[in-house]
């Protein structure tokens, strides 16, 4: 059971795995997959089950010549081993290194940047 709605848990492959991202793309769980296993965790990654085609309303014919729904993307869930594992808590606790050995940042986590440029906390700064 999830204490909130960041520190989420299932079972991915039948292992009980802490959810960092659901819905990701294949580049984005290529990402984070190096990322986390730099960092020393057992990351788990399933496919995510396609969405539910909503119901058809009763009383509507459909054309046999009708185009059919476009398929949704490939997405994955990704999650890892530690239960304790918090994304959020991970990034802004400074916990995460980039394999250059740089802090991960919010923007380098999000994929908006390419290079971590960790900056000194505004409690550490010297004035």
């Amino acid at each position: 059971m999830a204490i909130n709605q960041n520190h989420t848990f299932e079972d991915l492959d039948g292992v009980k795995c802490a959810i960092v991202e659901k819905n990701c793309k294949p580049e984005r769980v290529e990402f984070l997959k190096k990322l986390l296993e730099f960092n020393h965790y057992t990351v788990v990654v399933v496919k995510s089950p396609l969405p539910k085609a909503p119901a058809p309303v009763a009383g509507t014919v459909v054309a046999a010549d009708a185009p059919s729904p476009p398929t949704p993307p490939e997405t994955f869930s990704v999650g890892v081993t530690d239960v304790s594992f918090n994304a959020t808590n991970a990034i802004f606790g400074r916990l995460l290194h980039t394999p250059d050995g740089h802090v991960v940042t919010l923007k380098y986590w999000k994929q908006a940047e390419t290079v971590s440029h960790d900056e000194v906390p505004y409690y550490e700064k010297k004035k």
